[in-house]
Order: C-alpha cells, then sequence, then structure tokens
C-alpha cells in the first residue's frame, strides 16, 4: 500500500469535517449528512485517529475545529468540489451535455430563461440545470459550471458582459401627489434598499452631483419583493428600468425624481479561470455572446 493511500482519511470523516466548519454546529452537520450527532462525532475521532493530530474544540455543549483543523476543512471542502465537478463532467460526456449554472432570479428570468428556447433548438444536446444564487460564491466550493451575476465581484474567473443595468427611482402615486421630488427632498423619503447592492442609493445620488448624507430605510433580498414594496407605497425603490416600464406605463408606479436613467454596473456570464470550459459551456458563451449582440430590449 502506498504512503498517500495509507494517509487518504474514509470519506465519510472528511465529509463530516468539512460540514462541521461550513455549517458551525455538530447538529447542522448531522442534519445535512442525515446522520446523529453521535456518528458526526464518532466521524470526526476517526478522523482524529487517522491523522494522529487533535482537530477538534470540545466542551459539553458545542463541538468546534481549531484553527489548523479549519485550514484542513478548506482544502478539503475544495478537494470534495473538484471529486464533484469531476463526476458531473463525466455524465455530461456519457448524456450528451450538462450545464450547471447559477442565476440572480429577477435577470434570470427576464432575460435568460425567454431566450432559452432558442438555444435548446439550437443545441438540443445540452440540458442547463438553473438554480438561484444571489450573492457572489467560490466555484471550487460550489457544483457550478458558470453563473449568471451582478457587478465585478468576482475572482479568478473569466467574464462575458450580457447587458448593463440602467436603474431609476420609482414609487407608488399616493407616495408623491405632487409628481417628481428634486433630490434633496427624495433623500428625506422612505428609501427601499436591496441586500446585494448596498451601496446603489448611494451611487446614484453621487452620479448626480448630491451626497445625501445617511440613508435609511428597509432592506429587502430580491427585486422582486421590493418592487411589491414600492406598489403598495412603502417608500421609493432605485430599481432596473426592464422590472419598472410595465408599472409606469399602466400608472401604478412614477417616476420619484425627474432624471434619466443611470448605469450603475452590467451583467455577465463568468467561469472559472482554473477550470477548462466543457463543451457544453463553449457553445452556451457562444450563444450568450450573440444574444448579447443583438442589443435587444428585455422582453416585457
Amino acid at each position: 500500500m502506498s504512503l498517500a493511500r495509507r494517509l487518504l482519511p474514509p470519506l465519510g470523516a472528511l465529509r463530516a469535517i468539512e460540514a462541521l466548519d461550513r455549517l458551525g454546529t455538530a447538529a447542522a452537520a448531522a442534519s445535512e449528512l442525515n446522520l446523529s450527532q453521535s456518528a458526526v462525532s464518532r466521524q470526526l475521532q476517526t478522523l482524529e485517529d487517522h491523522l494522529g493530530a487533535p482537530l477538534l474544540i470540545r466542551d459539553r455543549r458545542s463541538l468546534g475545529l481549531r484553527p489548523e483543523a479549519r485550514d484542513y476543512a478548506a482544502t478539503v471542502r475544495e478537494a470534495l468540489a473538484q471529486i464533484a465537478n469531476a463526476s458531473v463532467a463525466l455524465r455530461m460526456g456519457a448524456r450528451g451535455g450538462e450545464l450547471s449554472l447559477a442565476i440572480l432570479p429577477s435577470f434570470g428570468m427576464r432575460w435568460l430563461v425567454p431566450r432559452l428556447p432558442d438555444f435548446t433548438r439550437r443545441h438540443p444536446e445540452v440540458t442547463i440545470n438553473l438554480t438561484t444564487r444571489l450573492r457572489p460564491f467560490n466555484f471550487a466550493s460550489e457544483p457550478f459550471d458558470a453563473a449568471i451575476q451582478f457587478g465585478d465581484g468576482w475572482e479568478n474567473t473569466h467574464r462575458l458582459e450580457l447587458m448593463r443595468e440602467e436603474v431609476l427611482p420609482v414609487c407608488a402615486p399616493a407616495l408623491l401627489p405632487q409628481g417628481p421630488a428634486p433630490l434633496d427632498r427624495l433623500a428625506r423619503l422612505p428609501l427601499l434598499h436591496i441586500q446585494t447592492r448596498p451601496e446603489a442609493w448611494r451611487d446614484w445620488f453621487r452620479h448626480h452631483g448630491s451626497d445625501p448624507g445617511p440613508l435609511p430605510g428597509t432592506t429587502f433580498d430580491q427585486f422582486t419583493t421590493i418592487l411589491q414594496g414600492a406598489l403598495h407605497g412603502l417608500g421609493v425603490a432605485l430599481m432596473p428600468d426592464y422590472l419598472v416600464n410595465e408599472g409606469l406605463a399602466n400608472g401604478t408606479l412614477i417616476r420619484a425624481a425627474d432624471v434619466a436613467p443611470v448605469s450603475l454596473g452590467a451583467y455577465h456570464l463568468v467561469w472559472p479561470a482554473d477550470r477548462t470550459p466543457s463543451p457544453a459551456l463553449d457553445r452556451f458563451r457562444d450563444w450568450l455572446a450573440l444574444q448579447a449582440d443583438e442589443g435587444e430590449a428585455l422582453p416585457r
């Protein structure tokens, strides 16, 4: 038996330390792994015995990892993700091509999904699996081939720009019965924020040469919910134009300021730079480049 094989711990023990590090508690790790807490503890004890090194911080109420064990768990996480990605790639080859894609919910549903029938007609051999992810993530720890996301917060990736987003402030007519407000008054109104872009309002005001100071207000996690807040008079929302044009046209929303839409960023297809793209990703990326070049308005 080779030295490397003798040092390789059991897979179940590796999954246990990775889950404990990521989830923070033995109870959460046990729930995800469909094991009892005592079984998770035994797996971790097996790993300590196998490595001949202490990994755990134990007390009567909790189970934690030593700093060096957290570093070890991070390496294990990357290795498990690589195994999962290799397994998916093997399945893709056998089935003709699968693409696991992370998308933003609003943009994905309004921009990508209406276009996907054209891709499936052109490439019926490729199956696309869509999963919602609101924030940037590490491709090494998530089983995705690529993602459609907003902004520049991605390291060690390639990217293809799909569309610049233009935003404008909107609200229910009852909130501004006299019509659009000047910027100094707008800053004093209830402003609705979105978690994924905490500086959007401040960037918008600065774009118009204004520094309004603190901008408190209700925070939402998705555009679909912040739009409902605006429609029901909760406050002023800074929204992508493609999500509010219908409301502006039918009068359920009004512009809260008499200014042109502003671009604060763009949507991109991103994929890991340290991984060779699969044939399915190559086909999808080339097709998306054509969609981006069309310059069409978003489907309403």
